[in-house]
């Protein structure tokens, strides 16, 4: 097993954050004081790559300069008001969100988890009141391998322990399915079913990507069961996967479109959801913000005191995301994603020759390497005293996700030292 060589003053701060947190998370010991673009420093000076960007929360890279005067300026100027009164911020948030999803409405939250519960409940009401469902008999159908959040409701339906162990009882009202199983997915669907809840790429799994005919299967099952489809987009949206969202990459005609308007791949290969949810990088990393993004027959079905939140639109939040959009826009990151993970896909399976090496995977600059061993986290520790930051999952699994302001020359440096430490596994 790796040993990590930690200082003195490094530990002191890790016996403070021990003494006195709960043991909820057992971080790389590393403590982390700055950040700029793709880059960490710790409290001893060493920089590091960045390779896990908050799980991707700052895809716009750390502390970016347009986003956090957006944030200053507005600190000092108003911050919180409360959904009790309107304030001037928001609507430009929300028209923003809603040119860039293209969805007529949306509902702003603070962080994933709350995006997720918020879709939940939305699904669920417009089972009742659209669709018809008898009450309380609303299923979600979900996928094994899933990881949306950690509230009571959603570590219910997941299927790891680490997740919902002594946490019970579970929520009712969710089915699980095999993730990218079509059929399985089919049989699921009843009369009941008001919604089905997917990662297109499934992230805390390892990096799960299912096949674009999958994809555009999930759209054609609930479009003909009349279902709602709802892409959780908290990890792979906003320029991760080369895109502005990960199901885009299903749509044959169009690839990468909005679908505003009328979709050129309609009735022909088309993974468009009916509802969207949006986190992490939606503030660049300097405010949590989240948000449901959906149709207006969906949207409507919340009435005043059905739903809310005390900082959900608040005029910081507000601010953070529409810089952090503009940004992603401006400085054509998806874009830049696309390409640089076609590379980096490539130098990593050209790369790699480790005998326990077992797949190489990504799309876009969301990335994995996976070994036979479960020696994941001993990887992870030995790329942390090469200057490399990374995760790992479920043992076996490395996770990669650089920021996408990353240039071509440091992503190529940081691939060799990657390189190197995982042929020694």
């Amino acid at each position: 097993m790796a040993d990590a060589h930690v200082s003195s003053e490094t530990q002191r701060f890790i016996d403070k954050d021990m003494h006195y947190g709960a043991h909820n998370y057992h971080p790389l010991p590393v403590v982390l004081t700055k950040g700029e673009g793709c880059f960490v420093w710790d409290v001893e000076g060493k920089r590091y790559y960045d390779f896990l960007s908050a799980y991707s929360a700052v895809n716009q890279g750390h502390c970016h300069p347009k986003i956090v005067k957006a944030v200053c300026d507005q600190a000092g100027t108003l911050a919180l008001t409360s959904r009790a009164f309107h304030n001037d911020r928001m609507g430009d948030m929300l028209k923003k969100i809603s040119e860039v999803t293209g969805f007529p409405k949306v509902l702003p939250m603070n962080t994933g988890a709350e995006g997720v519960e918020t879709a939940i409940k939305a699904m669920r009401r417009w089972g009742y009141r659209v669709k018809g469902i008898p009450a309380n008999k609303a299923e979600i159908i979900v996928a094994k391998g899933n990881f949306h959040g950690r509230t009571t409701t959603i570590v219910g339906f997941s299927d790891d322990p680490g997740a919902y162990a002594d946490f019970g009882p579970a929520t009712p009202g969710f089915v699980q399915v095999d993730y990218d199983d079509l059929d399985a997915l089919k049989k699921a669907i009843t009369p009941n079913t008001a919604g089905v809840l997917l990662e297109p790429i499934q992230g805390e799994a390892g990096v799960k990507m299912p096949s674009d005919a999958f994809l555009v299967g999930v759209r054609e099952l609930c479009t003909q069961n009349n279902v709602l489809l709802c892409w959780d987009e908290i990890q792979t949206g906003l320029g991760r996967t080369g895109r502005m969202f990960a199901w885009q990459h299903a749509c044959a005609k169009n690839p990468g479109c909005t679908f505003k308007g009328d979709c050129p791949s309609a009735g022909k290969a088309c993974a468009r959801p009916d509802l969207i949810i949006l986190g992490k990088a939606l503030s660049g990393g300097l405010y949590p913000v989240s948000c449901v993004a959906a149709k207006e027959e969906v949207m409507n079905v919340f009435d005043p005191g059905s739903h809310g939140s005390t900082y959900g639109g608040n005029p910081m939040a507000a601010a953070a995301a529409i810089a952090a959009l503009e940004v992603l826009i401006d400085e054509q990151l998806c874009e830049k994603a696309l390409a640089l993970g076609v590379k980096a896909v490539a130098r990593l399976q050209a790369g790699i020759t480790s005998k326990n090496l077992k797949e190489v995977r990504g799309r876009g600059l969301m990335l994995a390497v996976e070994f036979t061993t479960p020696n994941a986290h001993d990887v992870a520790v030995e790329l942390m005293e090469h200057g490399i930051l990374a995760k790992d999952t479920h043992e076996t699994t490395i996770r990669f996700a650089p920021a996408l302001v990353i240039s071509e020359d440091d992503l190529n440096a940081a691939l060799d030292k990657i390189i190197a430490v995982c042929n020694t596994y």
